[in-house]
């Protein structure tokens, strides 16, 4: 690999895998970070790493639905490698307004692919690795888990387009023999989340003394994986993973949302000095969206049996660094949050929206 090209970069999961290649002792490839700078994406993250390796690191902003923008700029930095993050995420957003999804998900991954293929067909070499998400599954019951055989079982639009893109990338590989890995991965979180998702929305929540929704009675289930867990497993699956292969990436962490959110209280009470039950007090369980999963469950057995992978980071040790982080980063939250980043856009990249 000497010119990885990175969409959705300025969001929370491609912040942090740009974070992680250069990080990487001796290597010295390029990386290019295509975003279209939505409403949850920040080129600030980046803005260290853009001033530090200026001649190794390129952001363009771009809307991977672009076919001569994205095209030129595959030739522009004769890119090698493709990692794909750009996604719409928020299950709740998808509910209320589903096209964006389909859009950016589905007609954004086959953009990629065609510029990728018509490439190939002139005989040049592009890696594209997928990244997917364990919803595409379903809802699990009480025990069993999701593995790389499971069937698809969308069940709200954002699920149904990340599915989508999944087929489409799969058959490029089996109709046009384009060289492709897939990764599905449990639920994410550490620095540099957007504020829409629960953990940072609770420990902002504490902060400012708003009630903490919970949908339905909060049992629903989720497997959490720490951000950079992630990272190196999509880094090895790119160096060591079987070309067509899909591999998921689990936390081996089962919480409930209500577990999840007490703990969370209890976490921010010490750090904050202030009774834990000041926070839980917060708690409301709130209507439960339609076609709330029940139940995530990841099984990541091929991943380590077959490349060496496992998570590092223990849950409850994740959760610390996640709420030190933000705690110690109250102004990027803030700017987040009001909007204040979009004025920081408009100044660095004015000339380029």
């Amino acid at each position: 690999m000497k010119s990885i090209l990175v969409t959705g970069g300025c969001g929370f999961i491609g912040t942090n895998f740009i974070r992680f290649l250069f990080d990487l002792p001796d290597e010295h490839f390029i990386v290019v970070n295509v975003d279209k700078l939505t409403y949850a994406a920040n080129p600030e993250n980046l803005a260290d790493i853009s001033h530090k390796y200026s001649d190794r690191y390129f952001f363009e902003k771009a809307d991977i639905c672009d076919f001569p923008k994205i095209s030129n700029l595959i030739d522009k930095y004769e890119v090698d490698t493709i990692i794909h993050f750009a996604a719409e995420s928020h299950v709740d957003r998808s509910i209320v307004g589903p096209s964006d999804f389909i859009r950016t998900n589905v007609f954004g991954t086959f953009t990629l692919l065609e510029v990728v293929r018509q490439r190939i067909e002139k005989g040049k070499s592009i890696r594209f690795h997928h990244v997917s998400t364990d919803e595409v599954y379903g809802s699990l019951g009480p025990t069993g888990y999701f593995y790389e055989s499971s069937p698809y079982n969308p069940r709200s639009p954002y699920s149904a387009s990340k599915a989508a893109s999944d087929h489409l990338v799969r058959s490029y590989f089996a109709t046009y023999g384009i060289p492709i890995t897939i990764s599905i991965c449990s639920n994410n979180y550490g620095p540099y989340q957007f504020p829409e998702k629960l953990i940072p929305l609770m420990i902002l929540s504490m902060l400012e003394g708003k009630e903490l929704p919970v949908y339905g009675d909060g049992k629903n289930i989720r497997d959490w994986l720490y951000v950079m867990d992630h990272c190196s497993a999509v880094w090895l699956i790119l160096n060591k993973g079987k070309i067509g292969e899909t591999y998921n990436i689990g936390g081996e962490n089962e919480w409930e949302n209500i577990r999840l959110v007490e703990y969370l209280c209890e976490l921010v009470a010490r750090r904050t000095n202030v009774p834990s039950n000041r926070y839980k007090s917060l708690i409301r369980f709130v209507m439960d969206r339609p076609g709330h999963d029940r139940r995530y469950a990841i099984n990541c057995d091929k991943i380590k049996t077959e490349l060496g992978w496992k998570p590092t980071v223990i849950f409850e040790k994740g959760l610390e660094m996640t709420v030190d982080w933000y705690l110690n980063n109250l102004d990027w939250l803030n700017k987040v949050r009001s909007g204040e980043y979009i004025k920081w856009i408009e100044i660095n990249y004015g000339n380029r929206l």
